[in-house]
């Protein structure tokens, strides 16, 4: 059975989620709060499992994995249906390209230690924080806009069906909702976020309808 480790805010754990329904993996839920008791990921004991104090983290038996990226290329190939992925070497390429904009260019900057941060050591209230986020948020979207903006128009980002693309930018997209970012200007993404919206699958992996949800 699969103990899976999050916060219903979390992007990286809204990822996994999303991943866990398309595939229909069951899956124990501990929630693990990012700011009750100081930050439940402080704590000795989650430290023990995951040395980084972050979430998500899996567990199957004895084996333990940390990172959403490494969670959902192990599900994928675990569990290959239906495929996140695509097989095809260099479209596979293109999706990891996309979702690395995201993982990689602006979800750390958006990340609650970030923020915390800004807070603690640059005076920043919400107002500033939010500003923050606007820059680096509509920044990375523009250019996931401008990477689909190249490719022929589809359902979803890579294709007809929802994929690796959109577990990436579902949670991307409520966090720009969050700090009101504007994404007027992307049309593509919108479409995408809708379809997917729409969709049992990601309606129930949505941070309001965690158990751990504020």
């Amino acid at each position: 059975m699969i103990r899976f480790h999050g916060y219903f805010r979390s992007s990286s754990s809204y990822r996994c989620r999303i991943a866990f329904n398309l595939k229909a993996v069951p899956y124990d839920f501990v929630s693990v709060h990012l700011t009750k008791d100081g930050g439940q990921h402080k704590s000795a004991g989650y430290r023990a499992l995951n040395p980084q104090g972050l979430v998500p983290t899996l567990e199957v038996g004895d084996l333990v994995l940390t990172q959403s990226p490494a969670i959902l290329e192990w599900m994928d190939e675990t569990y290959p249906e239906p495929r996140l992925l695509p097989t095809d070497p260099a479209e596979r390429a293109a999706v990891r390209a996309f979702c690395a904009v995201i993982a990689c260019e602006i979800h750390p900057l958006q990340n609650l230690r970030v923020l915390q941060y800004l807070g603690a050591e640059y005076d920043q209230d919400q107002s500033g924080k939010d500003a923050w986020c606007q820059r680096w948020i509509g920044d990375g979207l523009a250019t996931c806009e401008a990477l689909l903006a190249k490719r022929p128009a589809t359902r979803f980002a890579f294709g007809d069906q929802p994929g690796m693309a959109e577990v990436y930018l579902v949670p991307q997209m409520f966090s720009a909702l969050r700090f009101k970012v504007d994404t007027s200007a992307m049309p593509r993404l919108n479409a995408i976020f809708a379809a997917c919206e729409a969709l049992p699958e990601f309606a129930a992996a949505h941070p309001s309808k965690q158990p751990d949800a504020e």
